[in-house]
């Protein structure tokens, strides 16, 4: 079982940033988190022109590291494509969301933007353990960065808050896990919202049924013994190692590589080979 940091001090020394009392029991019993205004307006339209400048150069291998969904825009491995994207794993309020819910030993498990496009974007709902996990044993953390204001029309993400903590699946519990839930709620907000949830809670996207795309990036934590989605010291980039500060490596778990995978490598992660159900992100 791992160890939940519990001292107000520890996590203003690891992060600069301490979550309230009120905030610890609200994500304990809910097991999701809001933080607006993560992303400046500036950050939202720089990222979202990003994103689509980064589509649009690779094609048909966008998203590759992940895989390819029909109806969505999709680009894995983010870390490697562009600075802008490092406060999505450095953003303090996020880490310490994230410590509290997995214990202070944490790492980067990927980093992926996912687009609905209009008349797409619907999941069942799912755990992403996969299997039944027991309150205190939690091994996942997500965070979803709003790059549009989400509504209840244009494919938010959906909750059962208090999930992650009944230690069952929703494919075991519901007749049909694509069908809503009596409890479940959107995950709306303005753009530069930040959602930090329970990877254990359950949870699913909706169908986009504005007539715009709903861009998001998808941050994935882990415990450090807990295998990553996709393999950062494996993907890691030297122009992106050199960049990357002590903590920043610590976070991703590449500290002290000398040596680099070939431009060419098989690019798609042997996690998302394997485990089709976590390519929903």
């Amino acid at each position: 079982m791992n160890t939940i940091n519990t001292t107000h001090e520890a996590e203003i020394e690891k992060t600069g940033f301490s979550l309230s009392d009120k905030d610890r029991k609200s994500i304990d019993v809910n097991g999701y988190f809001r933080i607006d205004n993560a992303l400046s307006p500036a950050q939202v339209v720089a990222m979202r022109t990003r994103l689509q400048e980064i589509v649009d150069i690779e094609g048909d291998d966008a998203g590759l590291e992940v895989h390819t969904e029909v109806g969505t825009d999709r680009i894995g491995d983010l870390v490697n494509k562009d600075p802008m994207f490092d406060i999505c794993f450095s953003h303090p309020r996020v880490l310490g969301t994230a410590r509290h819910m997995l214990g202070d030993d944490i790492r980067l498990s990927a980093l992926n933007s996912r687009t609905a496009l209009p008349g797409y974007g619907h999941h069942g709902l799912h755990a992403d353990s996969g299997s039944k996990v027991q309150p205190g044993e939690y091994e996942k953390a997500m965070s979803i960065w709003l790059l549009c204001d989400f509504t209840e029309d244009n494919g938010p993400t959906r909750v059962v808050p208090g999930s992650h903590s009944w230690g069952k699946l929703a494919a075991e519990e519901m007749d049909d896990p694509n069908l809503d839930h009596p409890d479940q709620i959107y995950l709306t907000g303005k753009a530069g919202t930040c959602f930090v949830f329970n990877a254990h809670i359950w949870h699913g996207g909706t169908m986009n049924n504005s007539e715009e795309k709903r861009p998001a990036i998808f941050g994935f934590f882990g415990r450090r013994d807990v295998v990553q989605y996709i393999d950062q010291k494996k993907y890691m980039r030297p122009e992106t190692y050199e960049r990357l500060d002590a903590t920043a490596r610590h976070m991703l778990d590449v500290e002290g590589m000398t040596e680099f995978s070939p431009a060419d490598f098989d690019r798609q992660s042997d996690h998302y080979k394997e485990n089709s159900a976590d390519s929903a992100y």
